[in-house]
């Protein structure tokens, strides 16, 4: 279990730094007006408690983001302990999160803190939120409702003092109509709600990003290589399923594994022997998806039928689909409902 923990130490400036400024040394945030507006929000919010939501893509940054609001806060000399929720078998996330006392299971030989308290003063990130599991989500609302928990096999209450940031790449909303995501847990963690946009939709960073890592990596390892216009342009060209992660992975091989700019099509997921494949879609469902997308078409099907039994009376559907009145008029708009004009509010 100790594995899972990841505490920043001195040696990484940003978790770490004296510079309420920090969040201006990382180009993620510069250029597109999208992320200068997260850059507003961390700037806003850095200095206060507020539990924040992330949202976004794999790879498109919200580990940075988190970290940007931590190094930017009153709390940047405390700990920021990362906590990768889907990284971790379900048996053993309560103990990991909140420790446990000794003997409270086979194995339990001495007593162990948990994430929270490793992350008392400082920052607490919970990457993959989504994937906790319904009874978890039930204590961790309550440690946000009171920073006060209980160890497994323990009785006492702990006090702790963090800030929570949560992290996650699915639809939430679409978690809790399927009843796999409490919706009380949903509000009291989105009390800031940061999204975060792929990289295909901010282009116009992509320079500047290959620039930031070409330098990273170049001192890293003792390198001096450059990118050529067209190697810009062909990375400018580049999908970025993987976002800012694929991007950074893409100069890492650059640097460490060629001689020469002439291969960079190889480098970048999705081409081979410097020839582009066959133009594919950038996402290729998996099970999952296509259950979640029939859950989807059953659901708006349902919504339909309950809207057209009750004259498009909102308040007793929300009643009827046991949901609050709120989630009722997202589900509409979500799936592209409208009120046969007689009805229209």
């Amino acid at each position: 279990m100790g594995g899972a923990r990841h505490v920043d130490s001195a040696d990484k400036p940003l978790a770490q730094s004296n510079d309420r400024n920090a969040v201006d040394h990382l180009p993620l945030f510069d250029g597109h007006p999208r992320m200068q507006e997260i850059r507003s929000i961390i700037e806003s919010i850095a200095d206060t408690d507020a539990t924040v939501l992330i949202r976004g893509e794999s790879g498109v940054g919200k580990d940075l983001v988190a970290r940007a609001i931590h190094a930017a806060s009153a709390r940047r000399l405390g700990p920021f302990v990362k906590v990768n929720c889907a990284a971790i078998p379900q048996g053993l996330l309560e103990s990991e999160l909140f420790g446990y006392e000794k003997g409270a299971f086979t194995g339990a030989h001495r007593r162990k803190p948990g994430q929270f308290e490793y992350a008392n003063k400082g920052t607490i990130h919970l990457d993959e939120i989504a994937e906790l599991p319904l009874a978890l989500q039930a204590k961790l609302l309550h440690v946000l409702q009171d920073f006060q928990f209980s160890r497994v096999g323990g009785h006492g209450l702990i006090d702790v003092d963090t800030r929570v940031i949560a992290a996650t790449n699915r639809d939430l909303e679409e978690a809790i109509a399927l009843g796999e995501f409490r919706e009380d847990f949903y509000y009291r963690l989105n009390v800031v709600e940061i999204k975060v946009p792929p990289l295909r939709e901010r282009r116009a960073e992509i320079p500047r990003l290959a620039a930031w890592f070409l330098a990273k990596f170049n001192a890293q390892y003792g390198r001096s290589k450059q990118l050529s216009p067209e190697t810009v342009a062909r990375l400018m060209e580049h999908t970025w399923s993987g976002n800012v992660r694929e991007l950074e992975n893409t100069i890492r091989r650059l640097v460490v594994l060629t001689d020469s700019e002439q291969t960079i099509d190889a480098l970048m997921t999705g081409r081979r022997n410097g020839h582009p494949e066959p133009p594919r879609p950038p996402v290729t469902e998996s099970l999952r998806e296509i259950a979640r997308r029939g859950a989807r078409e059953a659901e708006r099907k349902v919504l339909a039928e309950v809207l057209a039994q009750v004259g498009w009376n909102r308040a007793e559907a929300s009643r009827i689909l046991k949901v609050s009145y709120k989630t009722l008029l997202n589900k509409i708009c979500e799936c592209g409902l409208t009120p046969p004009s007689r009805c229209a509010p």
